[in-house]
């Protein structure tokens, strides 16, 4: 690159905005193309940033930055036509004489980039700050990420580690990538306290407990499982090796102090105590679990991981999968299934089900667990809460490829059933898929159902057997939803009437129209117009049939007309009612006309042209039975009455049994000018050639609103009301029978999942019916309370009556050549309490040695009675073949468990 002259303290010669932005281009586009793990970038402030791109007249879209908009909120900044001053980082960090020597400068821990900083490359920062000058550099370097680690990061937030020093209590804070090896971590922790390496051990210690002695040198900290819990930083301990104890329990004055057996068991008694005392300066105590039995550890909440806990607890209090990873499973590990996780997912499962089932442990911290989940499900990282049913559904499949016992999948192609009978399709179907899968997970928790397509055109039965880890159930009660809509007709044969009809929840307008259609016996030659109305006037007309339910509110007003349908000769009209209100204090009348009553829509056909007199006459027949009339008769001189009950004499020429029902009216065009339909009704009135609806206004006399029933006045019903639950409902809560007969009924696939018919060759709206064939020693039954959609979340409170013992389900079973009972008894659920987001997750469990019921709320483990097992809250259902003698294993097909007893029992 050729040499420029520039503007610096050593006096050279200023440059260009132009110039500028041209140079730093070049760099820019030459550091992007030769990136590597290792290189350096600088964080710079968005504020000035922005500011230099304006000062260079740089476009935002070709520049580094993609979230400048931010900086519009700094007023106070210097004109965009005006030279930056020096780079000034100091809204970035923190206040740098608050910190200790040894610690680098610190950058604000919420910091976003695009919004508060820029990563510029060394070389670009380098020109920049030539050029500028100030500071402070903010330098971080490029790691590797990823799953496959070929992935190229900026580490802006490095592991912020505290060092403990025991037992003299000398403690640090360090900023390390966590790309670094643990010899780098010994090097530091040394230099920083002054410390040979000879006479140290280092620990990763938290939860106020020792865990992993980190003496692999050549490992990163980032394999090492290494993490920082949220805003918090890490523990490392640094303690004496035993072979450095002295006699005052620290660190030797020199290598050659003397010792005894008995001064080393003093000094690990000192070591032991100062370890508690360590721990109540941080305000924690370790509570012990209780009884003789395994299996009550509770695991530390490290942040909204209530969702982990409660799916771990589950998991690990299997029997199977108690019994299998306590065992010798790492013979079972597929180190090179493509698919899996090359065994670290099962290898940290089965550290914690082991920590986990170890007796007396004080609760344990799942951070290594917690670390293998992010790496391999990014959807798991951070603290924020989660699905437990989909991490469970994550770990059933992560765990099943790790331990797949087949190496080479084989390709195999299935075969239709081509009427042969169902015993041997499934057969087949189930030896085909065992030839590829084939794990602990399979033995225990994989069943098969068959699945029967129906051509609706050319009645083509597609039968199909497929594998199933859990069966996930709606809620059948709560996919309904009752709504309350007004039917207004435009004749004069019907007053208005409430109609209550039941929708899908989640349904589309079109099942709203076909279900009110249906209720108001619509006619051939009538349709349907709904309406939201609002301060009695249109809000806005639901004519969308693909317009979700859901931005239907339940205190909504709807309003349903039935009107002849459109043709080309008709036009429709929207009639608001108006009337002038009494003048507070006055026995006059406002000025001000006001919308009241309930709008109405009506279609008045024409041939050639329609007069005023047409729409004057259309709306005397529609409100003629808002009077109570009988037929609309005219009077003397002319003008349009109503047969109408009273005792007042003859008044406007009307009879004593007749009232007037001559309206003022208006009719807004096309620029909203209003024309009186009242004067001159033998003239025409110009019809838009398009189908826009014209809108009348009805003006009302006070005398014709004291004589016309007050029910017509009255707001509409709202489309759901809520109230007192029936006491049906509350004494006949939903079965969980019922779901599975929900689950398994028959109904034909949506229009977005449609089958592809091999006969007809086209896609086709088949009917689809499932039916279980062959269930799992351990059954998941998942309860569909959560449902989502682009811009909604909603979460189902029913009550759902589940079984604890004796779930039979021989009946739903449709291999009927099975004479063998299926029936199932709970050992386990996840509970989920509060709304969506902000939830909370627990779990019962029952300990099947103990024959006791306990919940396990994270860390707090508690003896619940069998009668509250049952709630609202229930989410997963963990249920288990039921058996005469636990230590037998059947099946009904599917293939034994491979557990052998060892001549060694595993110890923990």
């Amino acid at each position: 690159m050729a040499e420029v002259s520039m503007c610096n303290s050593n006096g050279a010669a200023e440059l260009s905005p132009e110039e500028e932005r041209v140079l730093i281009r070049d760099i820019a586009l030459a550091a992007g193309a030769n990136s590597k793990e290792g290189d350096e970038f600088f964080l710079i402030t968005q504020r000035w940033w922005q500011h230099w791109i304006e000062y260079v007249n740089l476009d935002q879209q070709n520049s580094t930055n993609e979230g400048s908009s931010v900086l519009n909120n700094h007023s106070d900044s210097v004109s965009s036509s005006k030279r930056p001053a020096g780079i000034d980082n100091s809204d970035l960090i923190y206040d740098s004489a608050s910190h200790d020597d040894n610690i680098s400068v610190e950058i604000h821990d919420s910091l976003l980039e695009g919004r508060d900083y820029v990563l510029l490359p060394q070389d670009v920062w380098n020109q920049l700050h030539s050029w500028y000058g100030g500071g402070p550099p903010l330098a971080r370097k490029v790691i590797s990420s990823g799953l496959s680690q070929t992935e190229l990061a900026v580490e802006v937030y490095p592991l912020r580690l505290q060092l403990l020093v025991m037992p003299k209590g000398d403690r640090s804070t360090i900023r390390i990538s966590k790309k670094e090896t643990i010899g780098e971590l010994h090097r530091r922790s040394f230099e920083i306290f002054n410390l040979n390496a000879e006479q140290v051990c280092i620990w990763d210690y938290y939860g106020h407990q020792k865990h992993a002695l980190m003496n692999d040198m050549d490992k990163t900290l980032d394999d090492a499982n290494i993490q920082m819990d949220q805003d918090e930083a890490t523990s490392i301990l640094l303690e004496p090796s035993k072979s450095t104890l002295s006699i005052a329990g620290g660190f030797p004055a020199s290598k050659g102090a003397s010792r005894s057996c008995s001064s080393e068991i003093s000094q690990a008694r000192n070591m032991t105590l100062t370890y508690r005392e360590l721990d109540n300066a941080y305000g924690i105590s370790c509570v012990s679990t209780r009884g003789s039995y395994g299996g009550l550890t509770g695991l530390q909440n490290l942040g909204n991981t209530c969702f982990m806990n409660s799916a771990i607890q589950c998991l690990v209090h299997t029997p199977e999968f108690a019994k299998y990873f306590r065992e010798d499973y790492h013979r079972e590990i597929n180190w090179q299934n493509p698919f899996g996780m090359v065994g670290e997912l099962a290898l940290a499962f089965g550290d914690l089900l082991r920590k986990l089932w170890a007796p007396g442990r004080a609760p344990i911290a799942p951070r290594p667990f917690k670390a293998k989940l992010a790496r391999f499900a990014p959807q798991f990282s951070g603290y924020s809460q989660h699905d437990s049913q989909e991490l469970l559904a994550f770990l059933l499949d992560g765990l099943h490829e790790d331990l797949n016992r087949v190496k080479q999948k084989p390709y195999i192609k299935s075969r239709d059933a081509d009427g042969r009978p169902d015993e041997e399709v499934a057969d087949e179907y189930w030896a085909n898929h065992i030839a590829r899968n084939n794990s602990i997970i399979v033995d225990v928790c994989q069943g098969q159902y068959k699945s029967t397509l129906v051509c609706p055109i050319c009645n083509k039965v597609s039968v199909t057997f497929d594998p199933f880890m859990y069966l996930s159930l709606p809620l059948q009660s709560a996919t309904t939803r009752s709504m309350t809509l007004t039917i207004l007709t435009s004749d004069s044969t019907t007053s208005p009437f409430p109609c209550t009809v039941s929708v899908p929840k989640h349904g589309w307008c079109r099942d709203l129209i076909q279900a009110v259609s249906i209720a108001c016996s619509l006619k051939t030659h009538e349709e349907l117009k709904l309406a939201e109305v609002r301060n009695h006037q249109f809000h806005r007309f639901l004519d969308d049939p693909c317009l979700p339910l859901s931005s239907i509110k339940d205190d909504d007003r709807i309003a349903a007309y039935k009107i002849s349908k459109s043709s080309k000769n008709s036009l429709l009209l929207r009639l608001i009612h108006r009337c002038r209100p009494q003048e507070t204090g006055s026995n006059g009348l406002s000025s001000q006309w006001n919308a009241f009553g309930v709008p109405l829509i009506a279609s008045i056909p024409y041939e050639d042209s329609i007069t005023r007199g047409d729409i004057q006459r259309e709306v005397q027949k529609i409100l003629l039975p808002w009077f109570g009339g009988d037929n609309l008769i005219q009077d003397t001189d002319g003008d349009i009455c109503a047969d109408y009950v009273t005792d007042s004499p003859k008044t406007n020429g009307c009879p004593s049994k007749t009232l007037s029902l001559k309206f003022s009216l208006q009719m807004a065009d096309k620029s909203n000018e209003l024309i009186d339909l009242s004067a001159k009704e033998g003239k025409s009135i110009r019809v838009a050639t398009s189908s826009a609806p014209a809108v009348v206004y009805v003006d009302w006399s006070r005398d014709l609103i004291e004589k016309c029933s007050a029910k017509y006045f009255e707001n509409l019903p709202e489309v759901f009301r809520y109230g007192p639950v029936s006491k049906k409902a509350r004494t006949e809560p939903l079965s969980l029978y019922t779901c599975l007969e929900a689950f398994l009924r028959e109904e034909p696939l949506v229009p977005e999942d449609m089958w592809y018919c091999p006969q007809c060759k086209e896609r086709r709206q088949a009917s689809k019916k499932l039916d279980l064939w062959r269930l799992p020693e351990v059954l998941v039954i998942h309860l569909k309370r959560f449902s989502y959609s682009r811009s909604m979340k909603h979460k189902l409170e029913t009550f759902v009556n589940f079984p604890i013992r004796d779930f039979d389900l021989t009946n739903y079973v449709g291999n009927k050549n099975s004479t063998q009972r299926q029936l199932y008894e709970l050992y386990a659920l996840t509970n989920h309490y509060g709304g969506m987001g902000s939830g909370h997750y627990t779990a019962h469990i029952k300990l099947l040695e103990e024959n006791k019921w306990y919940n396990f709320d994270d860390s707090h483990i508690s003896l619940i009675n069998e009668d509250d097992v049952k709630s609202a809250a229930a989410y997963v259902l963990f249920y288990r073949r039921a058996r005469s003698n636990d230590n037998v294993l059947t099946s009904n097909g599917a293939l034994p468990i491979p557990i052998e007893p060892k001549s060694e029992p595993f110890q923990t």
